[in-house]
C-alpha cells in the first residue's frame, strides 16, 4: 500500500469520526483526543487473521507503552482485511482473549466497527446498527484510565447506548447515509 493509499484510509476514518461519530455526538468522549490530535491511526493491510494478529499485538504493545498525552487512545484499521463480518467477530473474540491473556483488562478496552456491524437481535436494516459501523473493520484499543475519567465526569453514561439507537433511528438509513457520503 502505497503512502497516499494509507493517507486516504486515515483521511476517511478521521472525516468518518468527525462527521458522523462526533458530530451526531455518538460517543461524547471521541471530541476531546480528536481535537488535541491524540487518536493514534495505525492501517493495517493484511488479508489473514494472522498477520492481523500480529499487527494487533504490535499495535496493543506500542499503545501500552505510549505517553497517553501523546496517544490517548489508537485506532487500528484493516484496509483490506476481515471484511466478512463473521470472520470479523471471530478475529476479535481472539484479540480480545490476547488482551487478557497479557494482563491488560483493566489496562485496555476494545471497542469494535466494522462496515456491516449488526447487533445480535437487530435486523440488518436497523439504523441503530450504525453506532458501530464503520467505513473500515477496525479495533478501537481505549485507555481504561482515561475512560474511567471521562465516563467520571459524563453524567447518567449508561444511557449513551439508548440516546444513540433513537437519535439512529430518528435519522432513518437514508438520512445517516447521507451524512456518511457527507451530504
Amino acid at each position: 500500500m502505497s503512502n497516499a493509499d494509507r493517507a486516504e484510509v486515515i483521511e476517511r476514518t478521521r472525516a468518518w469520526l468527525e462527521r458522523f461519530v462526533i458530530g451526531l455526538g455518538l460517543c461524547p468522549f471521541a471530541a476531546r483526543p480528536f481535537r488535541l490530535e491524540r487518536i493514534g491511526y495505525v492501517v493495517c493491510e493484511a488479508i489473514p487473521l494472522e498477520g492481523v494478529y500480529s499487527v494487533f499485538l504490535q499495535t496493543l504493545e506500542a499503545m501500552v507503552l505510549a505517553d497517553p498525552e501523546v496517544e490517548e487512545t489508537t485506532l487500528l484499521i484493516l484496509s483490506r482485511g476481515l471484511r466478512d463480518f463473521d470472520d470479523y467477530l471471530d478475529a476479535l473474540a481472539r484479540i480480545e482473549q490476547a488482551v487478557a491473556d497479557a494482563g491488560l483488562e483493566d489496562v485496555i478496552q476494545l471497542a469494535s466497527f466494522h462496515p456491516d456491524y449488526r447487533f445480535a437481535d437487530a435486523p440488518a436494516d436497523d439504523p441503530a446498527n450504525y453506532s458501530n459501523r464503520s467505513p473500515y473493520p477496525m479495533f478501537h484499543l481505549i485507555r481504561q484510565e482515561g475512560l474511567a475519567e471521562a465516563l467520571a465526569s459524563y453524567r447518567e453514561p449508561e444511557t449513551i447506548p439508548e440516546r444513540n439507537i433513537r437519535t439512529l433511528r430518528g435519522l432513518g438509513t437514508d438520512r445517516i447515509r447521507a451524512i456518511l457520503s457527507g451530504d
